[in-house]
């Protein structure tokens, strides 16, 4: 039970975990409820651990009340057993508080904490020492960040395949480390001095995983005021692609009054702007000026910046997350992007998959992300959002075929579903420039994306005989296959047998 407390919720250890502790009374049909996004509490398991965690901390604080002193091990797992019950009896009331948060909302948490306090020293009175007000207050913040964390993960990353769950598991990891342990006595408000990184292609959510860690961090309570002793807003979000390199600077660290033309008034950036537990998001940071990486590499190693035109150093004291779909490898080679920030960067990375990955692994995935995408689009989850979704379903298997890979990936899927939903049908690019002459570009690949020639990328790794003939295939067939959209489109423009073609292009 122990370890079960500190267990990657999302990963299969926590099934065995419960299949140990439950022994027979243990419901397989419930086993993988972290893997479905209509997951609803309460849940047999669920239960059935509130009640062993009640017998078994009944039975030993009997004891300890009756005078048997546990040994420090003894103490430490006894205070698991207790954490656990706590924290799933006070579960309701920190759903309705994420629940508040997630509406823009207060979250009222006195009534909890209360409750818990209540609660915690009758399990706590025969321990010796045991938590004082402070030390409650800490435990109570840890039950309220698990609990964001968990809706922030779960309800942000939505997915059956194995792709799907290892993401949920790496964010959880991001937040909480590998070792949760460690993380509640020592690393809590360390956090924020570790950059994450999160490549991946476009429209994989890089930004909904960036959100799930920004708005996970830890917060301390307050017991006298009995709120967060810090806002709970703190999640600052800035796209580096869609400014110049004066606004970036204007944004993110500020500027002086007179710095520039149009700097009226001194003006705070979001490095300053950050509280200690929030966090600045960098979208599409491998596109940004090598000025720019110059001072973003100062905040990562000194923690300090300075706004435009003034020379005062200022603190940064929340997180930094960064995000690119280019291949950074490629861009240090090419001295686009800077070694040595790259390095700063890269002590936590994620990797978000693409959509093709995640329906080839599961091909259930397909549809529960389209039933996802038609409550967001309908407002509900009954008859209209079945009904869309059987529409659509429909179209995609006849129009464009089960083999068809989402180059745009979720965010392709979800155009696909509002055309669909508005025209009843829809054209994606690359089958447009395919089979119409349209030019236009390929959403889905990074290359596309920032402008570069696929075509020509191919060339310059052929360039001086750096590829075998095998690669220089798979990559032709996969290039083909893209614009094409379809293995049997093609296969028939490449004049080879579709498995062929499938069997390159899943090579690669």
């Amino acid at each position: 039970m122990s370890d079960l407390v500190y267990c990657n919720p999302f990963l299969g250890e926590r099934i065995e975990f419960e299949r140990a502790i439950l022994g027979a009374g243990f419901d397989e049909s419930t086993a993988d409820w972290n893997v479905h996004p209509d997951w609803r509490l309460p849940l047999p398991n669920i239960d059935g651990l509130i009640a062993k965690s009640a017998e078994l901390g009944a039975a030993a604080r009997q004891e300890m009340v009756a005078g048997i002193r546990p040994t420090p091990e003894e103490a430490d797992l006894y205070e698991d057993v207790v954490m656990l019950g706590l924290y799933y009896q006070l579960r309701p009331d920190l759903d309705r508080a994420v629940a508040a948060l997630d509406r823009g909302g207060a979250a009222e948490l006195a009534p909890a904490w209360d409750r818990f306090v209540d609660r915690a020293r009758h399990w706590y009175a025969p321990l010796s020492p045991r938590p004082d007000e402070q030390g409650l207050a800490r435990i109570f913040a840890f039950f309220f960040q698990f609990c964001s964390a968990f809706h922030r993960v779960f309800d942000c990353i939505i997915g059956t395949s194995q792709p799907a769950v290892r993401l949920r598991a790496q964010v959880w990891q991001s937040i909480f480390t590998r070792d949760m342990r460690r993380y509640r006595h020592v690393l809590f408000e360390r956090m924020g001095d570790h950059a994450t990184l999160i490549t991946g292609p476009s429209g994989t959510g890089k930004e909904l995983v960036a959100r799930a860690i920004g708005q996970s961090r830890f917060l301390p309570f307050d017991p006298k005021a009995k709120r967060f002793a810090a806002g709970v807003d703190g999640f600052f979000a800035l796209n580096l692609s869609a400014l110049g390199p004066q606004l970036i600077e204007a944004e993110l660290f500020g500027h002086r009054r007179g710095a520039f033309t149009g700097a009226v008034s001194d003006r705070e950036g979001w490095l300053e702007a950050c509280p200690p537990h929030g966090c600045v998001f960098l979208d599409e940071i491998g596109e940004t000026d090598p000025a720019i990486q110059v001072k973003l590499l100062r905040v990562l190693e000194k923690r300090r910046f300075s706004r435009v035109g003034e020379s005062k150093e200022r603190a940064f004291a929340g997180k930094l997350v960064a995000a690119t779909n280019r291949d950074l490898a490629r861009e240090m080679r090419h001295g686009r992007f800077r070694e040595d920030l790259y390095y700063r960067l890269c002590a936590d990375t994620i990797r978000t998959p693409s959509l093709h990955e995640r329906i080839v692994d599961d091909e259930r995935e397909r549809h529960v992300l389209l039933a996802f995408l038609a409550r967001r689009l309908v407002g509900e989850a009954g008859p209209a959002a079945q009904s869309l979704v059987a529409e659509v379903e429909r179209w995609i298997d006849s129009a464009l075929g089960r083999d068809y890979r989402w180059p745009g990936n979720v965010r392709e899927l979800e155009q696909c579903m509002r055309n669909v939903m508005i025209r009843g049908e829809y054209h994606p690019a690359a089958v447009r420039r395919h089979g119409g002459g349209n030019d236009a570009g390929d959403k889905g690949d990074p290359a596309a994306a920032r402008g570069d020639d696929p075509w020509l990328a191919l060339a310059d790794e052929m360039r001086g005989g750096g590829l075998s003939a095998e690669q220089v295939l798979r990559r032709y067939c996969r290039q083909v296959h893209r614009e094409c959209g379809s293995l049997s489109r093609a296969a028939q423009r490449l004049h080879l047998d579709r498995r062929t073609v499938k069997a390159k292009v899943d090579e690669e």
